[in-house]
């Protein structure tokens, strides 16, 4: 158990207290943090270091980016010391102006993959993208009963949807690039659909209405969200009782260039990773399993996922 008399001292430096209030925010980087706090990288680090010895933060590896957040399973008396520590200050010019920076901070990360996104809008399926094989897809269109409502999240140009729409009653896709959904409402348009529609809008927070589709995609869209667990949490709101989520995604992987190639966020993920989104989710009857392997290097395994959505009586596990 922590000691609440060297919780306190931590608490008692003003640049510890503005870290632990900005990742009360946000998991930030080390060089986040130098960005939003105007700091050197060793000072930063250093009081980093003494705050996840005091188990106040924890931090996570992201191939070689180290990415820290609060602690929420430190002891009860500590997490209350710290955010009373930061109540006490959030109205101070300091904090006031950190929480400025840190917004245009994540305005940044979203802007990065926007900008990458909409250079490729139009030649999307044309050009190489990890994980985007139709092995993979195959396995994907084996899932779908025809004449349903069906939510694409992360979208892209929707070329799985265009197929979809073909027998389905309704597709919505869902895309954060103005220029992939512009593309899209241009395609569909010219291929005649009239049940296909797309919107703009964030994965993590889906413009549309609770328990309305059976189906739920997300192909390679999860490993391009800032938190993939409240995506997964959205595709479980959008769903009606019985209906099914289907995810496409890239297996855990090191090829640190995906980041800035392909505007990655994650370097895929393993397949107990996805399992747990699921469950943590509240989706039943959860599959994963690795369905394809590229030959060529650096060899990106794809992954298919899905889950069921209660219907409100017990299911199988």
């Amino acid at each position: 158990m922590a000691d609440s008399w060297e919780t306190l001292k931590l608490l008692a430096d003003s640049t510890r207290v503005r870290i632990l209030s900005l990742l009360e925010r946000e998991e930030l980087s080390v060089a986040e943090l130098q960005e939003v706090l105007d700091m050197g990288q060793s000072r930063i680090s250093s009081h980093l270091g003494l705050l996840r010895q005091g188990e106040l933060v924890h931090d996570r590896r992201e191939g070689k980016k180290t990415f820290y957040a609060i602690n929420e399973s430190f002891e009860a008396a500590g997490l209350t010391l710290m955010k009373a520590a930061c109540k006490a200050v959030e109205a101070t010019d300091q904090i006031i102006e950190d929480a400025t920076n840190l917004q245009r901070i994540l305005e940044k990360r979203k802007r990065h993959q926007e900008q990458y996104f909409n250079s490729v809008a139009g030649r999307l399926g044309k050009n190489y993208c990890p994980g985007r094989n139709w092995e993979a897809i195959g396995h994907f269109l084996l899932h779908l009963t025809p004449k349903i409502k069906i939510a694409d999240l992360g979208a892209g140009e929707g070329l799985l949807s265009q197929l979809l729409a073909r027998s389905a009653e309704e597709v919505v896709c869902v895309d954060n690039s103005p220029k992939m959904v512009e593309f899209g409402r241009d395609l569909a348009e010219k291929n005649g659909f009239t049940n296909l529609t797309y919107q703009l809008g964030d994965i993590e927070e889906v413009p549309l209405k609770d328990k309305r589709f059976d189906l739920v995609l997300l192909s390679q869209a999860l490993h391009h969200a800032q938190h993939p667990e409240r995506a997964m949490a959205e595709a479980y709101r959008i769903l009606k009782p019985g209906g099914k989520v289907i995810i496409i995604d890239l297996l855990e992987h090191h090829f640190e260039k995906a980041h800035e190639l392909y505007a990655d966020v994650w370097l895929g993920f393993s397949e107990n990773k996805l399992y747990q989104f699921l469950k943590d989710a509240g989706f039943r009857k959860r599959e994963v399993n690795v369905v394809a392997r590229e030959v060529e290097a650096p060899n990106f395994q794809t992954v298919l996922a899905s889950g069921v959505k209660g219907s409100g009586v017990m299911a199988n596990e």
